[in-house]
């Protein structure tokens, strides 16, 4: 089941553009709120953004022994919640320099730059070996991937054998009403903010329509089994305001 609805375009929020053209376009955007993203990330969801992240690293269960690949990490919150779990090295991956540095900053002040090593990189053509991480976390990012089923074949061929995969994206709201004021909350509020916080309106009109733009649940599920995934399953949060997918390479 694919995901993008032509080859040679993708969306870019509501607009179509071309393909090769997205990741330049998404790289901007994050360019451009890399230092106030934890920021708006607490203002835009009052702050339950965290006790989802909490949730992913719950279901993980890290270990010593586990090395982690965070794709679309940059700035290090679920790399450094993995590691306060107790898990065992991280591997951060960003389209985005910006968001890296941002990130290798934040882990030099916590005294944890020697357990995660910092790499810039495209979720579509990643610079890691074959079957060479335990678990692939990627958290509020694969929406902006341009092809996300080849994304999703690359997290597939970087786990090893017994590998997990997760995947804690906004999605399609299941709750009657909810999902008419938390559109209405979307659309209003959030370029707002974007506008006073971040002084990017547009960074933040792109990325409520880009939730919009997002699979439903059960499709990315379907396209996570495509890819090759097993015993997919996912997680309602917040009456879907946001979902975890799960899958295992066997």
């Amino acid at each position: 089941m694919s995901t993008q609805r032509d080859r040679d375009t993708a969306s870019f929020g509501f607009r179509e553009v071309e393909a090769e053209d997205k990741p330049g376009l998404v790289r901007d955007v994050f360019d451009s709120v890399a230092d106030r993203y934890d920021l708006m990330n607490d203002l835009m969801s009052g702050g339950i953004h965290r006790l989802w992240k909490a949730a992913m690293i719950d279901w993980l269960r890290p270990r010593r022994d586990m090395h982690l690949l965070d794709v679309a990490g940059g700035t290090g919150d679920i790399a450094f919640r993995f590691l306060n779990a107790g898990g065992g090295s991280v591997t951060v991956c960003d389209l985005t320099d910006a968001m890296v540095r941002h990130g290798r900053d934040r882990a030099i002040n916590a005294g944890k730059l020697d357990r995660v090593d910092w790499v810039v990189g495209d979720a579509e053509k990643l610079p890691i070996g074959a079957s060479a991480v335990d678990a692939y976390s990627i958290a509020f990012g694969l929406r902006n991937v341009t092809d996300i089923d080849q994304a999703l074949r690359e997290a597939r061929r970087v786990l090893r054998p017994g590998g997990r995969f997760l995947c804690l994206e906004f999605s399609h709201v299941v709750l009657p009403v909810l999902d008419q004021l938390y559109d209405r909350y979307s659309f209003s509020v959030l370029p707002t903010l974007g506008q006073v916080v971040a002084r990017d309106r547009d960074a933040y009109v792109y990325l409520v329509e880009s939730i919009r733009r997002f699979p439903e649940q059960r499709r990315l599920a379907a396209s996570m089994k495509s890819a090759g995934f097993e015993m997919v399953d996912h997680r309602n949060l917040s009456g879907g305001i946001a979902a975890l997918h799960s899958g295992w390479r066997l």
